[in-house]
C-alpha cells in the first residue's frame, strides 16, 4: 500500500506538506501542490479517510437530502452542491426521500449519528415534520430551496418564490392579458399568491376558480387539471404554471383542445428546467438561481462546521428572474 511518506519522498517534500495538500487545512504554494498532486496520481495514493477523520475531527463529507434526482431542478442542484464541495476539498453523501415520509425519517435518523461535517436539506416535501430528529445532531444543518413555513432554529438559503409568481403575473399583464388561469402544485401557494398580487395591482383580480390545483405535480396530474381548467374557462388567454412539468402539460392540453401557444394561450412556467423545452419551442419561465443557492448553502454549512459559532438562522432569500421564451405573446384582439 502506498503511504503518505512514499508520496512525500517522490515529490521531494515533507510528510506534513503532503498532509496539508490532502486535507486543505494549510495553504501550500501552487508549484509545491502541483508536485504533490502529480506524485499522488503517479503512485495511486488513496488517503485513509477514517484515520484522517479521527485525527482531524472532520470527515470532509457533507450530506445532502433531496426529494428526488429525477426532477431536473434537484438533479442540477445536486451537481452544483457537489462542485462547490469539491472545490473546498469535501465530498458529497447523497440521500433521496422519493417523497416518502417514512423513508425520510429513516435516513434522517441514520444521518444524525453518522460522521458528516454538515447536512444540507433541499426541498421541504415530506420533511418538515421530521426535522426534530436533528435537534441533537452533532453537525450543522442548513435548509435549501425551502418553500413551506420556515421552521425555527435552522439557517435557510432559499428563493423569494412570491416574487417569482409576481414576475410571471407582471409579464402577462405587460402583454395585455386580463383573463388568466393558474395551474399549481399543492405546495406552491406562495407562487400563486405572488401571481394573484400582480393582477390585483392593476385592478384585475383573479376569481378563485381560476386557480386549479393538480392532484399530483406530474405531467399526468397537470394534464387532467389543465384540460378541466381550459374547458371551464375558454375565455382565458394566459396560464401560469407553478412548475415546468405542469407548464408542459398545459401546452399539451391547449393543443388537444385545438388552441395554439402562444397565439390562443400564453403560458408562463416556473423553474426553467430542461422539461420546459417543447419541440424546439422554449417556455417563458421564472428562472431560479440554483448555482448561487447551492454555493451559499455550502458556505453556510462549512462555515458553521469549522467554528464554534452557530450559523445565522435568518432566511437568505435570493431573487429569481423571468426569461422570455416562445410561449407568451400579446392576446389576440376580437
Amino acid at each position: 500500500m502506498v503511504t503518505m511518506q512514499d508520496v512525500a519522498e517522490r515529490a521531494g517534500v515533507t510528510k506534513q506538506t503532503v498532509s496539508n495538500v490532502v486535507t486543505g487545512r494549510v495553504a501550500v504554494r501552487p508549484a509545491t501542490e502541483a508536485r504533490v498532486r502529480a506524485a499522488i496520481a503517479e503512485l495511486g495514493y488513496v488517503p485513509n479517510l477514517v484515520a484522517r477523520s479521527l485525527a482531524t475531527g472532520s470527515s470532509r463529507t457533507v450530506g445532502l437530502f433531496v426529494p428526488t434526482v429525477s426532477a431536473p431542478f434537484y438533479a442540477d442542484l445536486v451537481e452544483e452542491v457537489e462542485d462547490a464541495l469539491e472545490e473546498r476539498g469535501h465530498r458529497l453523501l447523497l440521500c433521496t426521500t422519493r417523497l416518502d415520509g417514512e423513508r425520510a425519517r429513516r435516513h434522517l435518523a441514520a444521518l444524525a449519528s453518522r460522521s458528516v461535517d454538515a447536512l444540507l436539506i433541499a426541498g421541504d416535501q415530506g420533511l418538515t415534520g421530521h426535522l426534530p430528529l436533528l435537534a441533537d445532531a452533532r453537525f450543522p444543518v442548513v435548509l435549501c430551496a425551502w418553500e413551506a413555513a420556515l421552521p425555527d432554529g435552522f439557517p435557510v438559503v432559499t428563493v423569494d418564490y412570491e416574487h417569482g409568481g409576481h414576475l410571471a403575473g407582471r409579464h402577462l399583464r405587460a402583454l395585455g392579458h386580463e383573463r388568466a388561469l393558474v395551474l399549481a402544485s399543492p405546495a406552491h401557494t406562495v407562487r400563486t399568491a405572488g401571481f394573484r398580487r400582480a393582477f390585483h395591482e392593476d385592478g384585475v383580480p383573479l376569481p378563485d376558480d381560476a386557480v386549479r390545483i393538480a392532484a399530483e405535480p406530474t405531467f399526468r396530474g397537470g394534464l387532467a387539471a389543465a384540460l378541466d381548467a381550459l374547458r371551464a374557462h375558454p375565455e382565458a388567454t394566459a396560464l401560469f404554471a407553478t412548475h415546468d412539468v405542469l407548464a408542459v402539460a398545459a401546452v399539451e392540453a391547449a393543443r388537444a383542445l385545438g388552441r395554439t401557444v402562444p397565439g390562443d394561450l400564453s403560458v408562463v412556467a416556473h423553474d426553467d428546467t430542461p422539461a420546459g423545452v417543447l419541440s424546439g419551442q422554449t417556455l417563458t419561465s421564472v428562472v431560479l438561481p440554483q448555482r448561487e443557492m447551492a454555493r451559499q448553502a455550502v458556505d453556510l454549512a462549512l462555515g458553521a462546521a469549522s467554528c464554534a459559532a452557530p450559523p445565522d438562522p435568518r432566511p437568505r432569500p435570493l431573487l429569481p428572474a423571468l426569461v422570455p421564451g416562445d410561449s407568451t405573446a400579446a392576446p389576440r384582439r376580437p
